[in-house]
C-alpha cells in the first residue's frame, strides 16, 4: 500500500493540473470503490475550483472553493493518470492496458484529463467539510508528520516514553507519527541501529535523536526518488519510483547487511514483516 513518499509523489504530479484549476466535469463509472460515492458527488465537485491539492499522511486532500475537502486514498492498486493533447510528458489511454478499471474521470480546466484507475477498488473518495478535517474519522487523532515542524527529537522521545510495545509496531501507529508505513519504518530503524523488537519506551535520548534523523532522511530520500515501486505504484506521469533500489533491509531476507555483511533477518510483528540486521540493530 502506498506510503507517505508515494502519495506525496502523486500529489506533486497532479498539482500542476489541479492546483487552482476548476473541475469542468466529473464522471463516475461505478457507484462505489471501497465505499460508495456520495449521492451528490458530481454536484459537489463538477464546476468547482480546487484551491489547493494537499496531503495528510497517506491521503490526498483537494480543497474545493465551496469549503468541501475531496479526500482521496489510493488503496492498494489505485493510481492517477494525466492525459491531454499537447501536454508535455503526457500519455494516452491507448497505452493503458486496464482502462476498464478507470473508475473516476475529471476533465480539468486547461484541457487535461485526470483519471483514477483502481483494479482492486480498495481506494476511495469522500467529501468532508474542510473546516472539520481534524474530526474526519479516518484522520482524527493522527500525530505529526515527518518533515513537519511538529516532529523533532524531543517530541519523539516524549511520545515514546510511555509506549510498552515494540518500537516497530508503535511507529506504524498513525496516532504517533502520521504517514509512516512498513517499508520506511524498517529502513529508518536500520539506519538508526535500533532493533524492531526493542521496547518503544527505551528509545529515548541519543537513540530517539538518531531515529528522528533517520526517519526524516529516509522520507526525504524516498520522495526525491519518486517513492518505491514494488507492486502497483506508479506516479501520475506513469513513471516508476526507484527508492526500492536503495533498500538496506526491506524485502532483503537472507541477503548481506550493507554495514556488516550479516544476513538480513525477517520476523512478523502485528501481522507485518519486519526486516532487520541482528548484528547492527540493538
Amino acid at each position: 500500500m502506498p506510503e507517505l513518499p508515494e502519495v506525496e509523489t502523486v500529489r506533486r504530479g497532479l498539482a500542476p493540473v489541479m492546483d487552482g484549476r476548476r473541475i469542468l466535469t466529473s464522471e463516475l463509472r461505478r457507484p462505489d470503490l471501497r465505499f460508495p460515492f456520495a449521492s451528490d458527488f458530481i454536484e459537489r465537485t463538477q464546476g468547482k475550483r480546487i484551491e489547493r491539492l494537499g496531503r495528510r499522511a497517506k491521503y490526498l486532500v483537494a480543497e474545493l472553493e465551496t469549503g468541501d475537502a475531496l479526500i482521496m486514498h489510493l488503496g492498494m492498486s489505485g493510481r492517477f493518470t494525466i492525459t491531454g493533447a499537447g501536454r508535455p510528458g503526457s500519455f494516452h489511454h491507448e497505452i493503458t492496458p486496464d482502462a476498464k478499471h478507470d473508475h473516476v474521470v475529471f476533465q480539468m480546466e486547461g484541457g487535461e484529463t485526470v483519471t483514477y484507475n483502481d483494479p482492486r477498488r480498495f481506494g476511495f473518495m469522500e467529501l468532508w467539510p474542510l473546516s472539520q478535517l481534524d474530526v474526519y474519522p479516518r484522520l482524527a487523532g493522527f500525530g505529526p508528520e515527518p518533515l513537519s515542524n511538529g516532529f523533532s527529537h524531543a517530541w519523539l522521545s516524549d511520545a515514546l516514553k510511555n509506549k510498552s510495545g515494540p518500537i516497530k509496531s508503535v511507529l506504524l501507529d498513525q496516532r504517533v507519527i502520521a504517514g509512516l508505513g512498513n517499508i520506511y519504518v524498517c529502513e529508518a530503524l536500520w539506519r538508526a541501529g535500533i532493533s524492531p523488537r526493542r521496547k518503544a519506551s527505551t528509545v529515548s535520548g541519543v537513540r530517539a535523536g538518531r531515529l528522528a534523523i533517520a526517519i526524516n532522511d529516509v522520507i526525504r530520500e524516498a520522495i526525491a526518488a519518486g517513492g518505491s515501486s514494488i507492486s502497483d505504484f506508479k506516479a501520475a506521469s506513469g513513471e516508476l519510483g526507484y527508492f526500492q533500489h536503495t533498500f538496506a533491509v526491506y524485502d532483503r531476507e537472507g541477503e548481506p547487511c550493507k554495514n556488516c555483511n550479516a544476513p538480513i533477518r525477517r520476523i512478523v510483528q502485528s501481522g507485518r514483516s519486519s526486516f532487520y540486521c541482528g548484528h547492527c540493530q540493538r
